[in-house]
């Protein structure tokens, strides 16, 4: 199961390292793609993960996702 996550706030190569950290801490993430240009992120999952778990994991590194796929 793939999730596309569209992720407000990311300016440079340490934001998409603050979100991939975040979101590989989430347990049941395989693998995670950070899009900077595209504003995006992409996670692999190995179950269904809530998209609250994954909101509030961005949120917490201090980003904002504002649409899950």
């Amino acid at each position: 199961m793939t999730k596309k996550i569209m992720v407000k706030g990311m300016t440079c190569g340490h934001c998409v390292r603050h979100v991939e950290e975040a979101l590989k801490s989430i347990e049941g993430v395989k693998s995670v793609k950070v899009d900077l240009e595209g504003n995006s992120a992409t996670v692999e999952l190995a179950h269904e993960v809530k998209d609250e778990k994954i909101k509030e994991a961005i949120e917490d590194a201090g980003y904002v996702a504002t649409d899950i796929q």
